[in-house]
């Protein structure tokens, strides 16, 4: 009798998801991380966006939209900086006036 013995790669992911709380319209929505982007078209006030990646690569979460209408201001945030392999939950709570805080519960 044999025994086959198989091993699984772990996949790492990250839930991330960006919560409007701007007050405002949020048009052309995009997240930069290491090695690709995500995004929408809008995000109306108080809602939330829900997004899994997978980090490539190491560096910093980038934030770019436009507040308002397309006429509005142009922000753009840097976040926290991402290590590849790390897993978990990533909160970005978009504020009023081109700020954002970040909620984190990453494996290192």
């Amino acid at each position: 009798m044999s025994t086959t013995i198989v091993g699984g790669c772990h996949s790492f992911h990250v839930e991330v998801t960006v919560e409007n709380r701007t007050g405002a319209l949020v048009q052309l929505l995009e997240v930069d991380y290491p090695s690709a982007s995500f995004g929408t078209g809008e995000l109306a006030p108080q809602a939330d966006y829900h997004y899994r990646i997978q980090l490539r690569g190491t560096g910093p979460l980038k934030i770019q939209y436009t507040e308002g209408n397309l006429r509005g201001k142009s922000v753009q945030i840097t976040g926290p900086t991402l290590v590849e392999r790390q897993e978990g939950k990533l909160e970005i709570v978009l504020l009023p006036g081109g700020k954002a805080v970040f909620h984190s519960d990453l494996t290192p």
